[in-house]
């Protein structure tokens, strides 16, 4: 996964810098939120419950975006896509830690911890002489 992002145009939400389309955003968003509301973790089984019915359209929630703000919805999203495009992803940047011994995805917080680690690596490179051999 790749994150761009403007740091003129940076936008309030984080999923706005992480995934690429408005559904996504909202797929993640409401992921999120059902997680929170499980007590940040859901076993396999309801994460599969999750996605079949957000694939069936039958996965009613609220969203803040204009023009449904306070409005129940019946969202839509691919099942094969959420575990490619939203659930895998968010697990491979830390942002959900599946545990494979108890099989719960679990909210987590090493997404921000490897962001620092991001930054830290831009310091050195900043810090390197201009001489220094590149690796290949």
């Amino acid at each position: 996964m790749v994150i761009l992002f403007d740091l003129f145009n940076l936008p309030d939400d984080v999923f706005e810098i992480i995934f690429a389309t408005t559904q996504q955003k909202i797929v993640a968003t409401v992921l999120i939120r059902t997680l929170k509301e499980n007590g940040g973790e859901m076993s396999k089984t309801e994460m599969s419950f999750f996605a079949t019915k957000l694939h069936e359209g039958k996965l009613e929630t609220e969203i803040n975006e204009p023009g449904y703000r306070g409005k129940t919805v019946n969202l839509s999203y691919n099942k094969r896509q959420f575990y490619d495009r939203i659930l895998t992803p968010m697990k491979s940047m830390g942002m959900i830690y599946y545990d494979l011994y108890k099989k719960t995805y679990m909210i987590s917080d090493k997404f921000t911890k490897e962001i620092q680690k991001v930054g830290i690596l831009w310091q050195r490179e900043l810090k390197k002489p201009i001489g220094a051999k590149l690796k290949s």
